[in-house]
């Protein structure tokens, strides 16, 4: 049972209640006063425990002015404090657990007193949980629940008879009741499902510090074990039992103090019971508890963030270890089997069977070598992970070691299951001592909307998804496997996944440290001159795919030129590629479609061809024309030439240097196709995740604000449009089209309802939509993005490119296709890009007779526009006669 939480001065005031109205106002009185002294404290760096304590007992005296003040000091009943209250372990707004113990007749004889003291409670601004049971209903309970026989472990007596904790405690040990191994399975199963809630890892972004992995949950569970198998008063304990290590109890001694304080902060600056530390108050919490920005990539809430993350997996490592050492305790049986020199399967785990701690890095490189051969290791030894953290501080980094150890690292890059060896060293904290840049990004978050991860949870999570391109085991990138099967040294890539955001954080360009860092890491592991170059420049340059593929138009050669000749050759081209895949996709769940993957593969194999090609040999844009045109003939064969020449002759040239012959053969074949070419033909198309939407419909003002407001209502996001006008005045638009959220519907329906609805909406004769008027999301209002409206001129005298930078928000697009429409501007190309909270949009623009902008007052007139509409101005009502398209 729980020790009593340190008594406070105020309590002896309270004990002698002056009429009802009289003791309800003291008590409130006395205890707001010491929670705000309390605070006080908080906000002057004491203790956590103090703290807690402290708390618990202010509430002790509130809960006992109550109880003496409601019911008669010869009524039969005891009130005992139970769970985390029971501890001692009080949060500012943590519920007020109690357990009325008594038998039937007493809590009947006394129902109105106790119907009292429960509303005095609330009264006071406690929220009790509350139970009324006699000793035999407490054993009937745990019986049925768990989770009640463990709240009824913390018991704490407030008022009543010593002797019941006694009475309680020897009824809570019956033998029939939840025997060691079966309160093991239930509570490991409860921690299972917990976890599991949590996707496993403590690095969420919004993390639950009660109970999310690493959390105070599986602190307390820890302790309940300990007490329920080995009789034990808590987790201390065991070090003497030589079942946890001193330095093991002093690590969770100090992680727990880190998230203990977050979270009694987390509850002062909510002002309510919380446990996930949401967006809503990080940066509140980290100036509440001093962090101080050092720069625009080491914020104050990153830091504080950080410091959580490595105590939650800290927590979460220890805790492994625990569990299963309790695991092989109650298994009562050791079956051992030999599996290398010096290694043994024990129970299924892997352990190192000379006695004494891990030694040095290359010892440590032992363990994990012979992990990596041994796939069917359930997992590490409990006493192997002990003795790998205790060798932590004796594992120097790198370029400190001797040529053996950093051959042998490199060698666990090139052996079996490389991925997942680097994993295991990044858990176990060997990775981050043999690479101290590691270290510094471990734990560190990026806070926004678009970094779901932590720098070293992405890094894992992008190599992860390397080690897939090795069997094309994952469906998501197809070009993938041919492409790795070309790699002459494959263990290359993982190096460039390493290190290509390993500088993040400090203040500077991450991408040209990080090559700074890998040119440092190739010298000292005495890697070839050119792999070396080849390194530098993937981490340099790992963003630049990406930025190519999704913020320009890869249809243009002079696009796909530039790239080729920054790319250099077709080996860089092939690394490039791969680590780009695996960047975006490691980024978040959500990012990677079916559009990522054919934008990328489509640049790809366009830099192929300009290399096969020769960069010297340029091919102009007529040559380029004819050559689409052979293509797309060859996919019509069928069709006779006369009206083959008919419908040929609908397309500009700009189509075939814009469109893919494969989609110019499906337009033509609808066009031909549809009876009536004063009616709209719209062609939807499921493309994986994504949508393709063709739109053929007699153009006129306006058309581009209508489909992307229709497009916004249909619950779809357009990322790129194409705008081409026919050689008889028909729309040729194509656009890219990402579901905004699912809505159960099969792909294919979803498809024929767009469709259907755009007919309906471009039949009308002047069809003006607003956008509808959604909620911004909750995390959206704690990212704002400055504006930013640039306008470039082409130097064509044909375009002018615009490029808009601001929050993104529900019907952004819509609402830009408005102010464009009002300025009366068309749009020729729109490549819609959205970064978490960040959405950077790029437009090819011209006025109402196709020429780019001139006029400064009409520049000055639009950016106005545009910047009100990124600060979230709807635009107004469009003028009675819009011209633009």
């Amino acid at each position: 049972m729980s020790t009593p939480a340190s008594p406070v001065p105020v309590a002896a005031s309270l004990a002698t209640p002056d009429g009802v109205r009289g003791w309800q106002d003291a008590a409130k009185a006395a205890f707001l006063e010491v929670r705000a002294a309390i605070v006080a404290r908080f906000d002057a760096g004491e203790g956590i425990e103090r703290l807690l304590g402290a708390q618990a007992a202010a509430v002790d005296a509130a809960v006992r002015a109550a109880w003496a003040a409601c019911l008669p000091t010869e009524a039969p009943l005891d009130l005992l404090a139970t769970g985390g209250y029971g501890r001692g372990e009080q949060y500012p707004f943590s519920d007020v657990d109690l357990l009325v113990l008594g038998e039937v007749e007493a809590q009947q004889a006394h129902e109105a007193s106790l119907g009292a003291f429960f509303a005095a409670l609330w009264d006071l601004g406690l929220k009790p949980g509350t139970a009324v049971r006699s000793l035999a209903d407490c054993v009937q309970a745990c019986r049925e629940d768990v989770t009640t026989l463990t709240a009824l472990t913390e018991a704490r007596l407030l008022a009543g008879s010593p002797a019941v904790l006694d009475a309680l405690e020897d009824a809570l040990r019956s033998d029939g009741l939840w025997p060691a191994a079966d309160y093991f399975d239930a509570k490991r199963a409860e921690w299972n499902g917990r976890h599991a809630r949590y996707n496993d890892t403590a690095n969420n972004l919004e993390p639950n510090l009660k109970e999310g992995p690493g959390g105070l949950r599986d602190l307390h569970t820890l302790t309940w074990l300990a007490r329920r198998i080995y009789r034990v008063p808590g987790l201390e304990a065991l070090v003497p039992l030589g079942l946890l290590g001193p330095d093991e109890e002093r690590t969770l001694k100090r992680d727990w103090a880190v998230i203990a304080r977050l979270r009694f902060g987390l509850h002062l600056v909510a002002n309510r019971r919380e446990e996930r530390l949401r967006f809503d108050h990080q940066k509140v919490l980290a100036a509440r508890l001093g962090y101080k920005d050092e720069a625009s990539d080491n914020l104050a809430v990153e830091q504080m963030m950080q410091s959580m993350f490595r105590a939650a997996k800290t927590v979460q490592r220890i805790s492994e270890r625990l569990l299963q050492r309790f695991e092989e305790q109650l298994a009562g049986r050791v079956e051992r089997v030999p599996v290398a020199p010096g290694f043994a399967l024990v129970n299924g785990y892997l352990q190192r069977e000379a006695p004494g701690p891990v030694r040095s890095a290359i010892e440590a490189f032992a363990v994990f070598a012979t992990w990596a051969a041994c796939p069917e290791a359930k997992g590490l030894h409990s006493e192997t992970a002990r003795a790998m953290a205790e060798a932590l501080p004796r594992i120097a980094p790198g370029e400190q070691q001797d040529a053996d150890t950093r051959a042998m690292f490199l060698s666990l890059l090139q052996g079996p299951q490389p991925v997942d060896t680097l994993a295991r060293m990044a858990h176990l904290g060997v990775l981050g001592r043999y690479l101290p840049a590691f270290a510094r990004v471990s734990g560190r978050m990026q806070y926004d909307l678009f970094h779901v991860y932590t720098v070293d949870q992405h890094t894992l999570e992008v190599l992860r998804i390397m080690a897939s391109f090795v069997q094309g085991s994952d469906p998501r990138f197809p070009k993938a496997k041919s492409v790795h099967d070309r790699l002459k040294a494959p263990w290359l890539l993982l190096v460039a996944g390493l290190f290509h955001d390993i500088a993040k954080g400090r203040g500077g360009d991450h991408s040209v440290l990080g090559a700074v860092d890998v040119r440092e890491f190739g010298a000292v592991h005495r890697l070839k001159e050119h792999d070396i170059e080849l390194l530098a420049w993937l981490v340099e340059q790992h963003l630049l795919m990406s930025t190519t593929a999704q913020r320009q138009d890869i249809s243009d050669a002079a696009v796909v030129e530039r790239f080729a000749r920054a790319v250099g050759d077709r080996t860089r081209l092939d690394f490039l590629y791969l680590l780009t895949c695996a960047d975006i996709a490691g980024t978040s769940p959500k990012l990677w479609n079916t559009w990522k993957e054919r934008l990328l593969g489509d640049l790809y194999d366009a830099t192929r061809l300009a290399f096969r090609r020769g960069l010297e040999h340029r091919v102009d844009a007529e040559a380029r024309v004819a050559g689409a045109r052979a293509e797309v003939r060859a996919l019509l064969a069928d069709i006779d030439d006369a009206e083959l020449a008919r419908v040929f002759g609908e397309f500009p040239d700009e189509s075939f240097l814009r469109y893919r012959p494969e989609q110019l053969a499906t337009q033509a074949r609808a066009i031909l196709r549809h009876g009536d070419p004063g009616k709209p033909l719209i062609i939807v198309r499921p493309q994986g995740e994504a949508f393709e939407v063709f739109v053929y419909s007699p153009d006129r003002d306006g058309l581009f604000a209508t489909l992307t407001a229709t497009l916004d209502r249909l619950g779809f996001s357009v990322a790129v449009a194409r705008i081409v006008t026919s050689t008889s005045g028909m729309s040729l638009d194509t656009f890219q089209l990402l579901p905004i959220h699912d809505t159960g519907e099969a792909p294919d329906a979803r498809a024929a309802h767009a469709s259907r609805v755009l007919g309906e909406m471009l039949s009308r004769t002047a069809a003006v939509l607003h956008p509808p008027r959604r909620a911004m999301p909750a995390a959206l209002k704690h990212f704002r993005v400055s504006p930013r409206v640039e306008v470039r001129d082409m130097g064509d005298g044909a375009r002018t490119q615009l490029v808009l930078i601001g929050t993104d928000r529900p019907g952004l697009l819509a609402d830009i296709a408005r102010v464009l429409r009002e300025q009366r501007l068309r749009v020729h190309d729109a490549r819609i890009a959205t970064f978490g909270e960040r959405a950077e949009d790029l437009f090819l623009i011209s006025d109402e007779h196709d020429r780019a902008l001139a006029d400064t007052a009409q520049i000055e007139r639009l950016t106005a526009a545009l910047t009100a509409c990124l600060e979230g101005d709807r635009p107004h009502a469009p003028p009675q006669d819009p011209r633009p398209r």
